[in-house]
């Protein structure tokens, strides 16, 4: 470690290679604490480069609890978090969309960061038990078409860490490793940044991995499509800039995106959608995140319009409702 820090302080880069071993000794005890910190908040400083982020991947998912899925293409839909903005829980409605459609999605995530609700909030709120089973993961893949994962049952190098993140009080690497560490590894992903930097890392993070995506920030600062004004697409086969008008709609207001207070709130909205008595804007604003996360999973192959027409049926014919009674029924 001390030749690691050496490195650091001379404002030099650590391989892949060098990142696995560091995270891989970190869940050993390798390291005294103030190491760690002193890691962490170096790379924090000067950037962190995309093999020291795929390198802290491959670590984590290496000393995790894998998920084999018998399935071949799935997708997983995730915010980046942080953006303060507090909206209801837009990705994980966004799933439900999306495996109403027909199509197959492993959604990974957690407790809430900085939000009212997190994917997990939400979930448990509807009396889910979360499981590490993988036969019943597959059995709820096979028969409700989505399956959640909660990232504290598999990433177990977390923990290690977790005390040292609290009291650093800044970003680390590891809050954009979120995104990365599915532990059934999808083949496709569309995934919401804060900002345009993290954009660009994660598009080369995901051409290194070799994966379909769809990358989104809204440009007013949102981890997602927000439809409150333009919003940055890109992908395996294209990038472009929406205004909300380009898809049929007016601007949406940012109090509509609003989580509430509290998770029971975040709840409310979450079953408002998939019952299609939402706002207009809240039922939009899925739509169009369910679309582009469609797309991915159809390799770019089908257009926008056609991609949100499938959403909105989802929701219409009570699909993906259906979807999540099934999901609630099988893992209650």
């Amino acid at each position: 470690m001390k030749q690691i820090l050496t490195k650091l302080l001379n404002h030099e880069e650590l391989s892949r290679e060098e990142m696995k071993r560091i995270l891989v000794g970190i869940t050993q005890s390798e390291y005294p604490t103030e190491q760690v910190t002193a890691l962490l908040t170096a790379l924090q400083m000067r950037g962190v480069t995309v093999d020291e982020l795929l390198g802290f991947r491959d670590g984590i998912l290496e000393t995790g609890v894998p998920v084999p899925l018998n399935c071949e293409r799935y997708i997983d839909v995730v915010g980046t978090g942080g953006d303060r903005k507090n909206t209801f829980n837009i990705s994980t409605t966004s799933c439900f969309v999306i495996a109403g459609a027909g199509y197959k999605v492993a959604k990974h995530g957690n407790y809430a960061a900085t939000s009212t609700s997190g994917a997990s909030n939400v979930i448990a709120q509807h009396g889910v038990r979360f499981t590490d089973d993988i036969d019943q993961l597959n059995r709820c893949l096979d028969e409700a078409g989505i399956v959640y994962l909660h990232a504290q049952l598999f990433a177990r190098a977390m923990k290690f860490v977790g005390p040292i993140r609290k009291a650093l009080q800044f970003p680390t690497i590891f809050n954009l490793l979120g995104p990365l560490v599915n532990p059934s590894q999808p083949q496709c992903q569309l995934l919401g940044v804060a900002n345009l930097d993290q954009m660009r890392l994660y598009q080369q993070v995901y051409q290194k991995l070799g994966i379909d995506y769809g990358i989104v920030n809204s440009i007013d600062g949102y981890d997602e499509i927000s439809l409150t004004g333009q919003f940055k697409v890109t992908t395996n086969t294209y990038e472009r800039i929406f205004a909300p008008q380009d898809l049929g709609f007016q601007p949406a207001r940012p109090e509509e995106l609003v989580a509430g207070a509290t998770e029971v709130e975040a709840k409310e909205i979450f079953d408002a959608v998939l019952e299609n008595r939402a706002l207009p804007a809240q039922k939009n604003i899925v739509v169009t995140n369910a679309a582009f996360g469609i797309q991915v999973l159809e390799r770019g192959l089908k257009s926008i319009e056609e991609c949100m027409a499938i959403a909105r049926e989802s929701i219409d014919s009570g699909a993906a409702l259906a979807t999540f009674r099934k999901f609630v029924e099988l893992n209650s």
